[in-house]
């Protein structure tokens, strides 16, 4: 099938019409692709974002962190996961995500002591899978395979996007290396079903693959990262350092007051995170609930959630249920580091301020002023940007 082709312009127009949206992000070879879809009328209705981080400081810029070999198997697929994610802070909710990554040694202007190859792989709410192929050296110039792979990732687009067409095995000669992989069921499934109530726990680990039985954290920084700001990080790191153990982030899908979180807008969240920090996903809107589902643990919090937790009100007014949920908590072996905050009254609130019960001091551990104070919220930020105030911040 060749570019110029009636059939080859079908496929593009239908990858336009599939209601897939798509983020590309390429390196290596390949970049031919973004053209070959733009050339034909409508790429607007699939093409979303497309990045080429030529440059290995690129590349691990746009992976967060810089891949073991630049051209692996490894590295197309972190590149379709982090496409994904990305696509997930642009495209409108309940879209149909396709993230595509694709990486190759091909002919130089300097002999390539190892083999001329290519990698490609996509991550949509199905699955995660990748195709590679090791090409004859020789046989092609810089032009020639510089098409092979752009058409290839086409073709493999298609195949993410539910569009028959041929397989990118067919560009290849019959003596060349071709191989298809399925990596992985993606995040949908799996967050769809947490949403759901069938299951209460997934761990979305930096690189984006979801576990549901992840060892648990010693520190759980919980909140609604609505969206994730500076401030985050830095509590984050501190307390890191503080505890000397890693750090997960967590987001509750559901809450006390509020209606649970669509499943778009979790995937939008966790996006935030990708190459940065795991998250934990769960049905625990509650301190009482996150306890029993990470018993032992360190849960970060600002002075202000640490006054509700023991204000009666927060408890239907019943003050000994307050009492019975902080003596469950305690059992549990969980404690709270507390950060200052300045409330929207332009007032320090410390946990010296809060007169938390004798018999539960013991669970609380200020971190000082001097090491850190936030005096900006994720509210402010949605109301200086115009947006929409979705909180899942857990009352208890």
């Amino acid at each position: 099938m060749n570019p110029s082709d009636a059939a080859w312009q079908r496929l593009i127009s239908a990858l336009h019409a599939s209601g897939s949206k798509a983020a590309l992000a390429i390196t290596g070879g390949g970049s031919g692709a973004v053209g070959e879809l733009l050339r034909v009328p409508g790429g607007s209705r699939l093409l979303i974002d497309a990045q080429i981080p030529y440059d290995a400081l690129a590349l691990g810029a746009f992976l967060g962190v810089a891949p073991a070999q630049a051209c692996s198997a490894d590295t197309a697929i972190a590149l379709a996961r982090t496409a994904r994610a990305r696509a997930a802070t642009l495209a409108p909710a309940g879209s149909n995500l396709v993230g595509l990554g694709a990486t190759a040694a091909l002919v130089s202007d300097r002999p390539r002591r190892g083999e001329h190859r290519f990698h490609i792989a996509f991550a949509n709410a199905a699955q995660i899978a990748h195709c590679t192929c090791v090409m004859a050296k020789g046989r092609r110039d810089r032009a020639a395979e510089e098409d092979l792979v752009a058409r290839a990732i086409v073709l493999w687009l298609a195949r993410a996007c539910g569009i028959a067409a041929p397989s990118p095995k067919s560009l290849v000669d019959a003596d060349e290396h071709y191989a298809e992989t399925v990596v992985a069921a993606a995040d949908g499934d799996a967050i769809d079903r947490l949403v759901a109530g069938e299951l209460d726990r997934i761990t979305v680990q930096p690189d984006g693959q979801m576990m549901l039985s992840a060892p648990q954290p010693s520190v759980l920084f919980p909140g609604s990262f609505n969206p994730m700001h500076e401030g985050h990080v830095l509590l984050a790191r501190l307390a890191e350092e503080i505890r000397q153990q890693p750090l997960a982030f967590e987001i509750s899908v559901t809450n006390v007051d509020k209606p649970p979180l669509a499943g778009g807008t979790v995937r939008r969240r966790v996006g935030q995170f990708t190459w940065k920090s795991p998250v934990e996903l769960t049905r625990a809107p509650t301190f009482l609930d996150k306890s029993r589902l990470f018993p032992r643990t360190t849960f970060v919090i600002g002075a202000d959630t640490a006054e509700r937790l023991i204000a009666a009100k927060y408890y239907g007014d019943d003050e000994l249920q307050m009492h019975v949920a902080l003596e469950e908590i305690a059992n549990s072996g969980s404690s709270f580091l507390v950060a200052v905050r300045v409330d929207a009254g332009g007032r320090v609130r410390a946990l010296s301020d809060i007169p938390v019960p004798p018999r539960y001091a013991d669970l609380f551990t200020e971190i000082p002023e001097h090491r850190f104070r936030l005096d900006i919220s994720s509210s402010e930020i949605r109301a200086r940007s115009g947006q929409l105030v979705i909180d899942s911040e857990p009352h208890k």
